[in-house]
């Protein structure tokens, strides 16, 4: 993950204008690379535009691939970028639209104030006092380059990338969904997949799907396929996203639901009632199972096996996946390289959206990140992530 510092100004607004923009790792914080340029007579509003914009362009020059968080003190931009506020001045609509087109899926933007966003202005003010003009590279590139006319080794080792990954060809990126809520959601009752007692969404998990399909609407032109598991809930979830998005729904059981055995249907008070030793070696275990049910390590058998089969056949595109809490946490493990316990570390909203790319692997080497996590659409409870395209 990087983060970009962006910042803008104008001498006379309108007058002289330049912008500021840095490229961190957002782990260590060292820069990678900054900008700061002159863009000639323009407004406060047009600058601060145009250091996002360059900042968006160092991402993607030196972290291709890197999720995005976007730091600026410029409310405006930060609220429309957001999707929050409306933009209404001409000047700005091609600005925001080249924005858009630059961040990556599941860009964040915060605002910050002025007093965080020092080095950004900084460069801005640097660029118009004619100290500075153009981009440098202050630490490295994902992947170094050798020197002009220098010769290397077949087997020289690869260059360090600072933790980044430097990805080839194209994502296959699942939208993961999780379905609505139904009687034993609220309930709070364990509910497991195909052997399950099966319920069917709640009037308010309807609901809270429809408010999903909705937001992800502006993407639909860009989704290949629906694919639901074959349980119950997440079909009729999958069945109001796929018409929202124009798709079919297809099926994929490899991500259904942890099966729980004896347990399905009972509320934790009950199970822990009738079967407390069961449900004392189960919590925290990777490897043990309800009487009856699957362990965490044997639903993750299962969902990779399904995501090999999804990323074979949708290889390069993006698809829409409505699945259930554990099977999306497991894809979230292995999209950012976590061990399983990961999952005891995760919470999952009904109806959320999680986002997580694969590309092809390079040389044995897996390369995938997250991109969203457990987001909600603006208004909705739970998390509300800026509005953005995936």
């Amino acid at each position: 993950m990087v983060v970009i510092e962006a910042d803008g100004g104008s001498r006379g607004n309108p007058g002289p204008a330049a912008y500021g923009a840095v490229l961190k790792d957002a782990a260590t914080g060292e820069v990678i690379a900054e900008d700061g340029t002159t863009i000639g007579v323009a407004t406060n509003n047009v600058a601060e535009y145009s250091g996002l914009i360059a900042g968006l362009r160092l991402a993607e020059e030196f972290a291709p691939g890197a999720a995005v968080e976007v730091r600026m003190d410029s409310q405006l931009v930060v609220e429309q970028m957001s999707g929050r506020w409306k933009i209404k001045h001409p000047d700005m609509r091609p600005l925001a639209t080249e924005a858009k087109r630059l961040a990556p899926a599941g860009t964040t933007y915060t605002w910050v104030p002025r007093e965080q966003n020092k080095h950004a202005d900084r460069l801005a003010n640097e660029a118009l006092d004619g100290t500075r003009s153009g981009v440098t590279a202050v630490g490295a590139a994902l992947v170094d380059e050798p020197e002009t006319g220098e010769a290397q080794e077949e087997d020289a080792a690869p260059a360090p990338n600072r933790g980044f990954f430097a990805p080839q060809g194209s994502p296959t990126t699942l939208v993961l969904v999780r379905h609505g809520v139904t009687p034993h959601t609220a309930a709070k009752r364990f509910s497991g997949g195909l052997a399950s007692s099966n319920p069917g969404l709640s009037d308010e998990g309807r609901a809270q799907v429809r408010a999903t399909a909705d937001w992800l609407a502006p993407i639909a032109e860009g989704v290949d396929a629906v694919i639901a598991s074959p349980v119950r809930r997440t079909l009729e979830s999958a069945e109001i996203i796929a018409a929202r998005l124009g798709r079919e729904v297809e099926t994929e059981p490899g991500f259904a639901e942890m099966e729980f055995g004896s347990w399905d249907g009972l509320t934790l008070a009950e199970v822990t009632e009738r079967d407390q030793a069961g449900l004392e070696g189960w919590f925290g275990k990777l490897d043990t199972a309800p009487h009856g049910g699957e362990s965490f390590r044997d639903v993750e058998e299962r969902v990779l096996a399904g995501l090999d089969r999804v990323l074979d056949t949708h290889a390069g595109r993006t698809v829409v996946v409505v699945s259930h809490v554990t099977p999306i946490k497991t894809l979230v493990a292995r999209a950012i390289g976590a061990p399983l316990e990961a999952v005891f570390r995760m919470q999952l909203s009904p109806a959320s959206v999680t986002v997580v790319s694969f590309w092809p692997e390079v040389d044995g080497r897996a390369q995938s990140s997250m991109r969203l996590y457990n987001a909600r659409p603006p208004g909705e409870d739970g998390f509300s992530p800026a509005a953005s395209a995936w």
